[in-house]
């Protein structure tokens, strides 16, 4: 019953929106291409910040394989229903760069993050998410020779301050977490980082779409390999007490946080920078908190205190300085 109220309301909500024209309420808008960013970024912070209770309640009836696989599975015929054609423009060359961009920035976090909320609270999952930036810069200025300004290093330096102090205090709240799995998360944000730095270098003249759906048909095979072999389709799991309902997690995860998410994230790179895109990373551990304290999850007002640092971040980040640092 669970998973038939979720797809429904899917349904009724996918219904009024024109996926092949993803920036559709900004374009009704009309808003300036500043605007415009700005308006992805709280969406996406918004939808992922969400993503890591879905993936902690999806844990309950799936194994970290189990719901990557699955996660992989649904987003990839969703997309390829609504927009496979958009991968027709992309050229033999590019095609290995959007190999490149699924493999960094999409199948292999995904694993990472099922795997380390086996261990660490949601809410600290998302606020690990917030070393993105740095490591955006740090790659875009190394590999892709990306200038950066003086006030984005302080920015995500101030950030990084904040994100760090709300992992001390909840390692202090709870002390009996695992944090060597949180080095899965560190490994995830420097894959999202090459993946934005690819997007903005390599991808320029792909659609937003047509890199989603071309992420995942590489993804696709592997993730049905895997889903086989990880035994998800077992009666052991079908039968399970939290199969429906982490079901349902798991569909919305992929459909609102992989799909719907994904193709907003290319099309926010391409409209702004490496740096400014990964920003959103600053404001998903607000979200991901307001989550987790309903659930349980424990948060004090020094939080909330960290929590303004690292928005403090986010301005700086975006505040604009006319001579580069190279």
């Amino acid at each position: 019953m669970v998973l038939i109220f979720l797809v429904i309301k899917l349904q009724n909500m996918l219904a009024f929106i024109p996926l092949k024209n993803i920036n559709f309420v900004a374009n009704y808008l009309q808003m300036s291409d500043v605007n415009r960013k700005w308006f992805y970024l709280i969406v996406l912070s918004i939808i992922w910040g969400t993503s890591y209770i879905l993936i902690k309640k999806g844990l309950e009836g799936f194994t970290p394989i189990q719901l990557g696989s699955v996660r992989i599975v649904i987003t990839s015929f969703f997309l390829f229903l609504v927009g496979f054609r958009s991968i027709r423009g992309i050229s033999r060359k590019e095609w290995f760069w959007v190999a490149m961009s699924g493999l960094l920035g999409s199948f292999i976090p995904v694993f990472l993050f099922s795997f380390a909320e086996t261990e660490i609270d949601s809410s600290i999952a998302s606020i690990l998410n917030s070393l993105v930036p740095l490591f955006t810069i740090l790659i875009g200025f190394v590999a892709f020779k990306i200038a950066f300004t003086r006030n984005q290093v302080i920015g995500v330096l101030i950030g990084l301050l904040g994100a760090i102090l709300l992992v001390v205090m909840g390692s202090d709240i709870n002390p009996d977490q695992n944090y060597w799995y949180a080095g899965l998360v560190i490994i995830a944000t420097v894959l999202y980082a090459c993946n934005a730095n690819i997007i903005k270098s390599k991808l320029q003249e792909v659609s937003p779409m047509g890199i989603a759906v071309g992420n995942f048909v590489f993804m696709l095979i592997p993730a049905l390999i895997l889903l086989f072999f990880s035994g998800a389709l077992s009666s052991s799991v079908t039968k399970g007490a939290y199969f429906m309902s982490s079901l349902g997690y798991v569909i919305i995860l992929s459909i609102v946080g992989t799909c719907i998410a994904k193709v907003m994230f290319n099309k926010l790179i391409q409209i702004s920078s490496p740096v400014f895109s990964v920003s959103v990373t600053y404001l998903i551990p607000i979200v991901g908190i307001f989550w987790g304290v309903l659930d349980n999850e424990k948060f004090t007002l020094s939080q909330v205190i960290a929590s303004g640092v690292i928005l403090l971040g986010v301005y700086m980040v975006n505040k604009k300085r006319s001579v580069p640092q190279s």
